[in-house]
């Protein structure tokens, strides 16, 4: 049956503490610059040395506000500060800004140089020179600037920037050729502490609306069990408990490799699965919101709330049946269904529901107990880099560059190349690639909170989980306690 209702909580409420998140995580970020800059300080750039040979420096175009803003605004948009000091300790440097139509006429006919664009890390100009034969008069005895400093030294100029398109210029003083200085930009506004304030304060709300809608929806989605019409295991502890057996693990894990899996297809499987990439996300982000709900249950309770239960396991499921279909093992041409729920599919995830979880492993086992398992899935998982130098413009900048694969994906890459060129997909490396899969798994079912049992250091390979041992009499033999 369809739960269309709770599907539409659920997506307004990832929406909603998404863009939540989103908000107020710049706003926090606003709020620290906009204390970063009291008293009057500035955002300053890295002093940097500009040489060109012509005439004039001239900056791109600054649209501050846009035409057809007014002349005065009720506010201070911002102010722009702008040092230079020439590289020549005997020469004197000009720096100034006026309107883009003042400066183009000036410089008509001018040997000059614009700044295109500045690249970082490393530092690199890039330049367009603008031929001319025409000597400018003194750049300081022209009336047309809004802000300008001129003379020996370090010079400063501050601006309050203000509506229309305006250009800096920078000059030596007696408009001779061959500029070389160090530039520094600086900018502070009033602006930046009451838009923190609002993003914080829009942020919050979205995300107190969309976190409770969201947990509805998971709920919705989660009541019932894994599937519709099917019930879940119940005991008499706790609806829903499914008792694991000592022996046994309570995640059951499969993946059958389906026996006439296309030569060719996986090819392509990686842009098939896009729309299940899509929803994914978002599911991914639900889960882990309603884990940190679940958190505070069980440190309270010592439960998981079922329905969330249900939830998170349907969102592993789903993400397996992904995998399984696309780069995780590439064991099947089946689609996965856009589903939580349990389905005939041929890779599945199930996890028993526990009847009580410990209050005290909650605040440990998902990052410290993890430790050692971790370092192992990073190890399976995790990419494996290379670098290799590249040589980047004309400056000759050397970059370097990485990439790689995890050991579980050229495991995967390499049996699929097998599947290409002989038809067959290599049982062998099929069961190994579902042991690691396993283990994945059974570390982020204790992770995230779903059970108590620490994950076994134990590659359990093929596409069932293993038979769980029987115990034995006291002569050895298996038989019934």
């Amino acid at each position: 049956m369809k739960k269309p209702g709770s599907i539409v909580l659920l997506v307004v409420g990832i929406v909603l503490s998404l863009l939540g998140l989103t908000m107020a995580s710049a706003g926090a970020a606003a709020a620290w610059l906009a204390s970063s800059q009291d008293d009057g300080a500035f955002f300053a750039s890295p002093t940097e040395r500009y040489t060109v040979s012509s005439r004039a420096l001239v900056s791109p175009q600054l649209d501050a506000v846009g035409e057809g803003t007014p002349e005065r605004l009720p506010f201070d948009v911002g102010t722009l500060r702008l040092r230079a000091t020439a590289t020549n300790p005997g020469r004197e440097v000009f720096i100034g800004i006026a309107p883009q139509s003042e400066v183009d006429a000036y410089l008509a006919g001018v040997h000059h140089t614009e700044l295109r664009e500045v690249k970082f890390q490393p530092f690199r100009p890039v330049y367009r020179d603008v031929p001319g034969s025409s000597a400018p008069a003194a750049p300081g005895a022209q009336q047309f600037w809004a802000a300008s400093a001129s003379g020996p030294g370090e010079q400063e100029l501050t601006w309050n920037i203000a509506p229309g398109n305006w250009t800096v210029v920078v000059m030596n003083a007696d408009a001779s050729g061959g500029v070389s200085t160090d530039l520094q930009a600086g900018f502070r506004s009033d602006l930046i502490k009451p838009a923190a304030m609002g993003l914080l304060f829009a942020g919050a709300l979205a995300i107190l609306i969309g976190v409770p809608l969201l947990v509805l929806g998971a709920v919705g989605l989660g009541r019932g069990g894994g599937a519709p019409g099917q019930p879940s295991s119940t005991s008499a502890e706790a609806p829903g408990f499914a008792p694991a057996s000592p022996m046994s693990s309570p995640l059951h894990f499969t993946g059958q490799l389906d026996p006439a899996v296309s030569p060719w297809r996986w090819l392509v499987k990686w842009f098939l699965a896009i729309p299940h990439f899509f929803v994914l996300f978002f599911l991914w982000f639900a889960f882990a919101v309603t884990s940190i709900i679940a958190w505070f249950a069980i440190l309270f309770t010592g439960r998981y709330p079922l329905s969330l239960f249900h939830f998170n396991v349907g969102v592993l499921r789903w993400n397996w049946r992904v995998a399984f279909y696309a780069y995780a093992a590439g064991g099947t041409d089946h689609y996965p269904p856009f589903s939580l729920s349990r389905t005939d599919y041929p890779a599945n995830v199930e996890v028993d529901y526990p009847a009580r979880l410990s209050r005290g492993l909650v605040l440990v086992k998902s990052w410290l107990l993890l430790i050692p398992h971790l370092l192992i899935v990073g190890a399976f998982t995790g990419t494996a880099t290379w670098a290799w130098r590249t040589e980047d413009g004309p400056a000759g900048v050397i970059n370097d560059r990485g990439g790689g694969l995890s050991l579980l994906g050229l495991l995967v890459l390499i049996a699929l190349v097998i599947l290409l060129f002989t038809g067959s997909y290599p049982r062998p490396l099929f069961a190994f690639i579902m042991g690691i899969n396993r283990w994945v798994y059974r570390v982020l079912i204790y992770g995230a909170l779903l059970r108590d049992e620490y994950p076994p250091f134990r590659l359990d390979q093929g596409a069932f989980d293993p038979e769980p041992l029987q115990p034995t009499n006291a002569d050895g033999r298996a038989g019934l306690q």
